[in-house]
């Protein structure tokens, strides 16, 4: 556990680096940012060999951020013996609410494991359930760093390779050390990896890595420029992957509308088929109704010359229910006629007053049963006209 004086310093580093206001301000989101320093308070807590500081995170296309990092190394408990795992945690600027980025941090005198189950040649981690499964606000750092010794507990990402030992060497290797911490650390204990650490001996053996025997540095150079071009490669396939997704389902977008189009199309046709059918009936009608007038009209035509033509019988109606409707209409028509004339009579002084009101009465009731059954029978000639169509419809579609 660190110091109290330790302790201090982080929260007056991590309040610092926070609460920065413009360019080199942190892109994080201000309502998370106490949730951030939480975190970090709490996994330096336990893990004092890990510290924070503030670098320049590159993304694959270009992209730079001012992020938190942690770095140091996470213990890693091997057949009874503690490992001491350098990494790197990038916090990126959606932490909290999605997973940070860790790193293998391998020293000159480490070489990454390959294949691993958990890194990739690069260092980075992956296929760690705990970083695949991270729920906001639940994950933390904390439980990040027990999951991931957990995990190289299991199968240790490093080992060591065996160098010749120079007699001429320094034997303080601490003359050697640069301090790279991101705030003064004073009286903060915090275990160091100088660059000539002594391990324990490698998980692995180091009989079976016996071919590696000096750390040469073209072949570190030839190592990380293929790791940053298989990382660059896989960056641009992955472009490459979610611009062909997002081409796709634009056109899965155009292929819907495409069918909704086509289906109100199909819908459209029916109708104006429909409509087609129901209008070609309708002139049918009309034509049969059209040569029934010119055959009256020729049988009458000769009569109407002569003045041998009442005006009552013009018209003949077909049934017993349109004679009965025209003189219904004829009565309402004429009662209407005779209560005008008495308004005006009335109007004139020519009819007393108690006089009209009881004739008005009279006509009313009468125009009133004329009314009520001129529309019992218009209903009946209604049935009867859409029974009519039904049947010539029926044979329409018979023929």
């Amino acid at each position: 556990m660190s110091s109290p004086q330790s302790e201090q310093q982080l929260a007056t580093f991590l309040s610092g680096v926070l609460s920065q206001r413009g360019p080199s301000a942190l892109p994080y989101a201000e309502d998370i940012k106490w949730l951030i320093r939480q975190h970090l308070v709490a996994l330096i807590s336990s893990y004092p060999s890990l510290e924070p500081k503030t670098a320049t995170f590159t993304h694959n296309d270009g992209r730079a951020f001012n992020l938190l990092q942690i770095d140091g190394t996470v213990p890693m408990p091997f057949q009874g013996v503690t490992y001491n795992i350098p990494v790197v945690i990038w916090l990126m600027d959606v932490y909290p609410r999605h997973a940070p980025c860790v790193y293998v941090n391998p020293t000159r005198d480490m070489i990454i494991k390959r294949p691993h189950p958990f890194v990739d040649p690069s260092g980075l981690v992956v296929n760690v359930p705990y970083l695949k499964e991270w729920v906001f606000p639940s994950s933390n750092l904390v439980d990040l760093a027990r999951h991931l010794s957990q995990h190289f507990a299991q199968d240790p990402p490093l080992y060591s390779s065996p160098r010749p030992r120079n007699p001429t060497s320094n034997p303080n290797p601490s003359s050697h050390l640069s301090p790279t911490s991101g705030y003064s650390s004073g009286s903060y204990a915090r275990p160091v990896i100088p660059p000539t650490r002594q391990y324990p001996p490698s998980p692995y053996g180091s009989g079976s890595f016996s071919r590696v025997q000096t750390d040469d540095p073209t072949e570190v150079y030839r190592r990380n420029a293929i790791n940053k071009l298989v990382e660059m490669v896989h960056g641009d396939i992955a472009g490459l992957r979610k611009a062909r997704e997002a081409e796709m389902d634009g056109l899965f977008n155009a292929q819907v509308a495409l069918r909704q189009r086509s289906e109100q199309l199909g819908r459209g046709m029916k109708e104006m088929l429909d409509e087609k059918e129901g209008l070609e009936q309708q002139l049918q009608m009309v034509l049969m109704n059209s040569d029934v007038l010119e055959g009256w009209l020729r049988e009458n035509e000769g009569k109407s010359k002569d003045g041998g033509v009442d005006v009552d019988d013009a018209f003949e109606c077909v049934d017993a229910l349109s004679k009965q409707m025209l003189e219904c209409t004829a009565s309402d028509l004429a009662i209407e006629d005779v209560v005008y004339s008495l308004d005006k009579a009335v109007q004139d002084g020519a009819v007393p007053f108690d006089q009209y009101l009881r004739t008005v009465r009279l006509l009313s009731r009468e125009q009133f049963f004329h009314r009520a059954t001129a529309a019992k029978v218009r209903a009946v000639q209604m049935q009867s006209q859409v029974a009519n169509m039904a049947a010539r419809l029926t044979h329409y579609v018979a023929s």
